[in-house]
């Protein structure tokens, strides 16, 4: 540690150094000790005697010791060496200043300066009335008498720093704060105060700033949360704090933090030094207690009295490790379950306690003995960890009663560490009564498979099935067809005896597969129905003669050679025999010698048709019918004969037909095809003109009503036309009552204009007094009157007719402001002017007499 260099004297620097112990971290004090002030030395003993209690070094011999002074003595002692170095100053000041020696060391050298100063101090968050005294500022050329001025630059000048210009002292105004900032950088000039010449060059000089324990220690990052595993062996690291302290590391134990912990004994502890918190206490237990809070206090200044100190809080949970067994709360279940039960049903759900929690409480669930190894299974529920058991087999009342399993419990992941407190797996005992049900009937096979030929008589019997009550009262079964699978309803079923017959003819062209259900049902309890299901399969017979496999569009070519073939046709028959089918092809009796065509089968189902000469003309005959025979190879065989039909065609050089119209040839020979065009123009310009008549003709005599089917009656557009009730015989349709006492004109007048329309009247040849038809238009009124949103107009689906003479009335809502409704029409009057006469007559206003 260099020795801390004091500014005393005249103003020189000189290390304070003996070959006695060597005193350090000592405040310097100023130049102007020389002069022995009373206030001045009062300041500067302030400045320097300021921590009265602390800790010095001295070097002795090569060794460092540390030695504690108590307050006073420290106090004291350092007045005595105030006091000394008051008095060297005196001495040193009488020395002329321009002849003072420099000052030499071992190692370091300098010169004789005529202005020369150190590095000042100033104690910051000084509180005093007056400013706080810095330091002088003095020059060699300065002889008191006024003629040198002082002038100081530089950060803080003038405004935090002043200088006297007369004597160079030097005062701080405000009060510093040395975590804001820690030195200032000014600069000083003398300056003659006639020629305002600098006498000195310009130097540079710092202030600073002395730290005071001013801030307390923080924790930046606090609040803290950790966790830490149960039953963990003390001294386990839980988590590290740390508290900062704004004031100067460097410079005392202001900034030297100890931590302590005030909340959190006996089960937790932090090192003073490093804030580590550690388990103090083994064996804490989640299932006790999970959740602790830590306030872990800093100190500064070493945890002295009188250091500053700062607080935070420390969540710490403790998480789960596996150190509980599961542990069943019943050592034996019973469940009852009936016995129609389906597959893979829930039978019970059983639980192991276990006091831990995540992974640590997942289970795992088996059967490791019982007689019910095959008939249910167990399985975990993941999110429950609750064992589930299901039935893997159809229960049976009459072939066992009760089953007995044993069921063992265990931890999917055991932790080694903790097998000691015991097995980590528990078993219990589940007892499964089976329940008797009244079961529907049992039919013997799943499925009845049948067969019958489609030539069998109505009555065949065809198969029977049989079905038995399982339950021990053995109820008698009756039998019957669903019909929903049999709606043509082709079988029937003896009641009793399950004997199925045919009931229809069959065709298995049409349907060749029957499947139906059938039905057994209990005679003591109909409710109980087993189901049934039969497959009756139809076997063919011979009974659909062959025919051609297509329509066939044969041509002839007018140049074809003979023996050429123009066709090859093949047939089809709507029966399967179990050999396949065999066709045979020939041409009727009457055709064999015909000079025109041939046949020839090719013995694969398949024949071929050939021409037997050349020289086809159109204009001799232009289609020809040739009847081919067809037979089958069924037993007994069908057969059937088929037309084909032949035109002769006008074909290209590659024998492709052109035309097959044979009209040119029949028109007349003069007849040209200019005239055929001028005749068809003619006859649709005839057709054209007709069309017209008949339409002009049309609408004058159409009557000026409309069809039935078109409504206007929602087309209101007039509010002051009551119509002429049941006289009027063409205003309204009352199609929307639906009165099958009112006898309606099925016509509606057409000669409205679409821009004024009016309510349609229904015309009425009879009316009589319909009570109900009275009160059921009176219902519809008083529903209308109270509802707020109904429109301001009689609407026929509603109020159905109105007018003189009308046995209802007059159903019109210009009347209804005689009922008792609470209505407010006061709306209408922001309609329009078109609604402002229902305004007048409806609103609240004050009423309008019309003439």
């Amino acid at each position: 540690m260099e020795p801390i260099t004091p500014f005393v004297g005249n103003g020189y620097s000189a290390p304070v150094t003996s070959s006695s112990p060597t005193l350090y971290k000592l405040l310097s004090l100023d130049s102007q000790l020389t002069h022995c002030r009373r206030q001045e030395l009062r300041s500067q003993l302030e400045l320097c005697l300021f921590p009265c209690q602390g800790f010095f070094l001295t070097q002795e011999k090569g060794r460092k010791k540390k030695m504690k002074l108590g307050k006073v003595e420290l106090c004291h002692f350092l007045q005595l060496i105030a006091l000394f170095l008051c008095f060297s100053g005196m001495s040193q000041a009488e020395l002329p200043r321009s002849r003072s020696k420099p000052y030499f060391q071992s190692g370091r050298s300098r010169t004789k300066r005529s202005w020369v100063w150190n590095q000042f101090f100033v104690l910051e968050e000084y509180m005093g009335s007056d400013p706080l005294y810095v330091g002088k500022l003095h020059s060699d050329v300065d002889k008191g008498d006024g003629s040198i001025k002082y002038i100081l630059s530089g950060e803080g000048a003038s405004s935090i720093f002043i200088i006297d210009e007369n004597t160079g002292d030097i005062h701080a105004t405000k009060r510093l704060d040395r975590e804001e900032q820690a030195y200032y950088t000014l600069r000083a000039q003398a300056l003659d105060r006639l020629t305002n010449k600098p006498v000195e060059p310009e130097s540079e000089f710092v202030i600073k700033i002395q730290d005071i324990n001013d801030n307390e220690p923080k924790f930046l990052d606090g609040p803290y949360t950790a966790g830490v595993p149960e039953m963990s062996p003390v001294g386990t690291s839980v988590v590290q704090v740390t508290a900062t302290d704004a004031d100067d590391p460097t410079y005392g134990n202001s900034a030297r933090v100890v931590y302590s912990i005030l909340q959190g004994q006996p089960y937790f502890s932090v090192e003073p030094k490093t804030g580590v918190i550690k388990t103090a206490l083994p064996n804490m237990d989640r299932e006790a207690k999970d959740q602790y809070l830590l306030v872990i206090q800093a100190k500064d200044m070493v945890g002295q009295n009188g250091g500053l100190s700062g607080t935070t809080s420390v969540t710490v949970t403790l998480t789960d490790v596996n150190d509980n067994p599961p542990r069943f709360p019943r050592r034996s279940y019973q469940y009852n379950v009936p016995e129609s039960l389906p597959v893979a049903s829930v039978v019970a759900r059983i639980k192991a306690a276990d006091a831990d929690i995540g992974v640590n409480a997942e289970m795992e669930y088996k059967i490791v003995d019982g007689d019910g190894l095959g008939i249910f299974k167990i399985s975990a529920d993941r999110d429950t960890q609750e064992g589930i058991i299901t039935i893997q087999k159809e229960l049976d009342f009459e072939a066992k009663t009760s089953y007995t399993l044993r069921i063992e419990a265990a931890n999917r992941d055991a932790d080694p560490r903790f097998l000691s407190l015991g097995p980590f797996s528990d078993t219990t005992t589940v007892k499964i009564i089976v329940e008797d049900v009244d079961e529907p009937p049992v039919f013997s096979s799943p499925l009845y498979p049948m067969e019958v030929s489609e030539a069998t008589q109505v009555g065949h019997i065809i198969g029977t099935v049989a079905a038995h009550d399982p339950d021990s009262s053995n109820s008698p079964v009756r039998y019957s067809i669903d019909r929903n699978t049999d709606l043509e309803r082709y079988f029937n079923i003896d009641a009793n005896s399950g004997v199925i017959t045919t009931a229809k003819s069959l065709d298995r062209e049409t349907n060749a597969v029957h499947n139906i259900t059938v039905l057994a049902m209990e005679s003591q309890n109909p409710s109980q129905v087993g189901r049934g299901y039969v497959a009756i399969t139809i076997l063919d017979i011979n009974d659909n003669a062959p025919e051609f496999a297509m329509d066939y569009e044969t041509t002839v070519c007018e140049n074809a050679q003979p023996g050429q073939v123009i066709q090859k046709i093949s047939a089809v028959d709507k029966d399967e025999p179990s050999n396949g089918h065999q066709f045979y092809f020939s041409l009727t009796t009457d055709m064999t010698n015909n000079h025109n065509f041939s046949l020839k089968d090719n013995k694969d189902n398949t024949a071929s048709i050939l021409t037997r000469r050349n020289g086809f003309r159109r204009q001799e005959q232009s289609v020809y019918y040739l009847p081919i025979f067809i037979v089958d190879s069924g037993s007994p065989s069908l057969s059937s004969t088929n037309t084909l039909t032949i035109r002769v065609c006008d074909c290209d050089a590659d024998g492709i037909a052109q035309t097959c119209n044979a009209e040119a040839y029949v028109l007349p020979a003069g007849l040209s095809t200019g005239a055929l065009i001028a005749i068809l123009a003619c006859v649709l310009t005839l057709l054209v003109l007709i069309l017209l008549i008949v339409t002009m003709r049309r609408r004058k005599k159409e009557p000026l009503i409309f069809d039935e089917e078109r409504d206007i009656r929602e087309n209101i557009v007039r509010y002051d036309d009551e119509g002429g009730g049941e006289e009027d015989t063409e205003a309204f349709d009352m199609a929307a009552l639906r009165n099958l006492n009112v006898i309606r004109d099925n016509k509606t007048r057409r000669d409205v204009t679409p821009e004024i329309q009016f309510l349609s009247r229904p015309t009425f040849k009879n009316i009589p007094d319909n009570v109900i038809f009275r009160e059921f238009i009176w219902e519809r009124l008083k529903e209308a009157d109270v509802d707020p949103g109904a429109p301001p107009y009689d609407s026929l689906q509603t109020y159905a007719f109105e007018g003189n003479g009308s046995v209802a009335e007059s159903l019109s809502s210009l009347d209804s402001i005689s009922s008792n409704s609470d209505q407010n029409y006061d709306y209408l009057s922001d309609w329009g002017p078109r609604f402002k006469r229902l305004a007048e007559m409806y609103g609240n206003g004050q009423e309008i007499l019309y003439s």
